[in-house]
């Protein structure tokens, strides 16, 4: 696994984190993460405009699969296609299409985009659910770098006891971010687990609690039922709590994870979502079909493996790179 090997230059003999400020090396993770969904924007949009200089109805229907293709979602897509149909007569090219469509999409975003609530609560429990397959371990291992080196105190629960390499590879996650874990034997009780962390969290000042959980279990227990149980332990230690529960989503399953969301969010009221895998799909539209689906703030999206990779989700820093 590639977590923060740094690629040094040449001349200088520094590294990248040395030389570069840290938003343009955002913007160029982004960037390179979101190349096969810029693709289909930019260079497929070309394609549609040429030998034209002016938006008809066939092209506007090419743009329309365009877009589905991309994982806008079909609702998302017709709203656009109307509002770019009401502006046709400006548009003559398709640099001014692209600069039409990257606008409506920033404009969709802004709109949709809730402000995450502030962590005022200590511990603060984050509660990470997900199918398994789409990175869960893995962003709770790097959210945890990313609060330690913010200079938090973290622990993480390991609940997902039903699947055996996940306690092993939280453990090498916990040592790398140097943060505490608290686990129990493979099969154990997941809510006796987070249970247990959340009074070991009290007593060690900890700040933020990762509670991890199952993706699928390997008995005839309801999987939402086992997740409830959790959540239930979490609030018997501390009533307000969890205090957040991140959903992680796999970009590459598309339509799918739009399923994901609509059920763990009807069974456990998730407050925040994670993008993963942008970077091996060319569904990064899915990013503004979940806003049109959901009023779920999407607070990280995930275009590599290494810990950088996993990146707060910006509006703005998004649409410009996806363009």
């Amino acid at each position: 696994m590639n977590f923060n090997r740094k690629k040094k230059n040449k001349k200088t003999g520094k590294s990248e984190k040395d030389t570069v400020p840290e938003s343009k090396r955002y913007f160029k993770r982004l960037r390179s993460g979101l190349s096969k969904t810029r693709k289909i924007l930019t260079t497929d949009i070309d394609e549609l405009f040429a030998g034209k200089n002016k938006i008809d109805d066939d092209l506007l229907e090419e743009l329309e699969e365009l877009l589905i293709t991309s994982d806008m979602g079909v609702d998302t897509t017709m709203e656009f296609i109307e509002s770019i149909s009401k502006t046709a007569s400006k548009i003559n090219d398709a640099d001014s299409l692209k600069t039409a469509l990257k606008n409506e999409v920033l404009s969709f975003l802004n709109a949709e985009a809730p402000e995450p609530k502030e962590m005022t609560a200590k511990p603060h429990i984050i509660m990470v659910v997900g199918v398994n397959g789409t990175g869960k371990t893995t962003t709770i291992g790097k959210l945890a770098a990313k609060y330690t080196a913010a200079g938090k105190k973290v622990l993480i629960a390991a609940s997902d006891t039903f699947r055996a390499a996940a306690i092993e590879q939280l453990s090498i996650w916990a040592e790398r971010a140097n943060a505490d874990i608290v686990s129990h034997r493979d099969g154990s009780d997941p809510a006796a687990v987070a249970y247990d962390a959340i009074e070991a969290s009290s007593a060690r000042g900890t700040d933020i609690v990762l509670v991890d959980t199952a993706g699928r279990l390997h008995t005839k227990v309801n999987l939402m039922e086992e997740l409830k149980k959790i959540k239930r332990s979490i609030s018997k230690k501390i009533p307000d709590a969890p205090h957040e529960i991140l959903l992680v989503l796999d970009a590459t399953t598309g339509q799918n994870a739009l399923s994901q969301a609509n059920i763990f969010d009807k069974e456990l009221g998730v407050t925040g979502l994670v993008l993963t895998k942008l970077d091996g799909t060319a569904r990064g539209g899915m990013v503004v079909s979940i806003y049109n689906k959901f009023k779920i703030p999407l607070r990280y999206i995930g275009v590599g493996e290494s810990i950088e990779d996993l990146q707060d989700f910006d509006p703005k820093e998004f649409v410009n790179a996806l363009f």
